[in-house]
């Protein structure tokens, strides 16, 4: 199951993350730990691609666009409140689970620069 966000109207405020609904890549949940009523997820991921996660950067998680609370070589945790927890599917993973990751747009284009 993946989650579904809207689109940006025309002529709104930009603001947010981008997300063009790509998967990068598959993490696996490692855990899963309630913290003052939010939940702290942690994902595992191909160290490949560790360039492109940096702490309060944005990562896309089956279709839900969030902010890295931090990031290690293989790994990467997110916090997810209330609200979200309820609307989309975080409620029903649990670690082992497989999650597709976007990584965050711009920094895939800053890496493909500089590799140049």
């Amino acid at each position: 199951k993946v989650n579904i966000e809207l689109c940006m109207q025309k002529g709104a405020r930009l603001d947010g993350h981008f997300v063009q609904g790509h998967v990068d890549t598959v993490g696996k949940v490692l855990s899963v730990e309630e913290v003052d009523g939010s939940w702290m997820y942690a994902f595992g991921f191909d160290p490949q691609h560790q360039h492109l996660l940096v702490d309060k950067g944005s990562v896309t998680i089956n279709g839900v666009s969030l902010t890295v609370v931090d990031a290690e070589s293989d790994r990467f945790s997110v916090t997810i409140i209330p609200y979200t927890y309820e609307h989309t599917n975080f409620h029903q993973l649990k670690v082992g689970d497989e999650v597709n990751l976007e990584v965050d747009g711009l920094g895939k284009y800053i890496a493909k620069i500089i590799h140049r």
